[in-house]
């Protein structure tokens, strides 16, 4: 067990190293090499299903006559909310491993 706080240190630096080694490692060979432009697509899919989302909720806002959405409706928009959160998430993870080092993305 560490207790002094410069080993404490030099092992979170030692653990944060080995993380970034292993991701990299294992992330980089899976994906292809990417360049700005081949993130376009990403980008774009999580700001079409946001806007899908946002559509259903006015969509229903619209037709909703005594203020209570149906079942239907309800089911529908949780449908677009999994989604966005789903692809939201992943293109958060591809931020992540971007800003980590454990995707490379050159320039152009």
């Amino acid at each position: 067990m560490v207790h002094d706080p410069e080993d404490h240190s030099r092992l979170l630096l030692e653990i944060n190293e080995k993380i970034k080694k292993l991701n990299k490692e294992i992330i980089d060979p899976m994906i292809p090499k990417l360049k700005i432009d081949d993130l376009t697509p990403v980008i774009k899919l999580v700001a079409q299903i946001r806007a899908a989302y946002l559509k259903e909720l006015f969509d229903i806002s619209a037709t909703v006559s005594d203020g209570v959405p149906t079942q239907d409706q309800i089911q529908r928009l949780r449908g677009f909310r999994v989604a966005y959160e789903e692809f939201s998430a992943a293109a958060q993870a591809m931020e992540t491993a971007i800003e980590h080092g454990y995707l490379e993305v050159e320039e152009k």
